[in-house]
């Protein structure tokens, strides 16, 4: 008769020590400790490089430090948005410029700026004129978007094709503005893209 309760009482350890073993087990391992281990038993080998971000410098001309680029959440939160919509929309967010890239789409932009000072101050603000100044550059007139921005203003967008990739600005009885990126990080070209993921 001992013979069935010490098979009971051994089956009856079995989720008791399959417990203690999980236990056991659990909180050893931290998040990346195989791609770490794996690293270390398989370095990078010489002469294939990883990629990486060029470094911002002042550029020519430049008085100040580069700026940080800007994020898709408010200055000064540390919370995640809740309703995801900056991780839902980051599709639309242009690509930075960094390093000579940066450099060369500050000079554009300033080329650009200047050419359409004159209409600004003229109040010519008819997207034809704007397009007329622009190709006068040596942008191709095929690769010059202009549109009427408001009710006072115009826009426009070019896709140089080169680094930077883009310009895209307004102007306004105010001021004129605009802004070289890289693309968007789902597009080919300067258009934002329609859909993200």
């Amino acid at each position: 008769m001992t013979k069935p309760r010490k098979t009971r009482a051994r089956l009856g350890m079995l989720p008791l020590a399959a417990t203690v073993l999980l236990a056991a087990g659990c909180g050893t391992q931290q998040a990346g400790d195989t791609a770490d281990a794996y690293r270390r038993s398989h370095p990078t080998p010489t002469g294939i490089s990883t990629p990486s971000t060029q470094a911002d410098f002042t550029c020519p001309g430049e008085s100040t430090k580069p700026t940080a680029p800007t994020t898709a959440t408010t200055p000064g939160s540390t919370e995640p948005p809740t309703d995801h919509y900056a991780e839902n929309h980051g599709f639309r967010v242009p690509i930075p410029l960094h390093g000579q890239s940066r450099c060369d789409g500050l000079t554009a932009v300033e080329r650009i700026e200047s050419a359409l000072e004159p209409l600004r101050r003229r109040g010519d603000f008819a997207p034809d004129s704007v397009r007329t100044a622009l190709t006068s550059l040596g942008y191709s007139a095929g690769k010059v978007q202009t549109y009427q921005d408001g009710t006072a203003g115009v826009g426009f967008l070019i896709d140089i094709g080169a680094s930077p990739w883009c310009v895209e600005g307004t102007m306004s009885s105010s001021s004129t503005k605009a802004d070289a990126f890289g693309g968007y990080p789902d597009g080919t070209g300067c258009e934002p893209p329609s859909g993200g993921h």
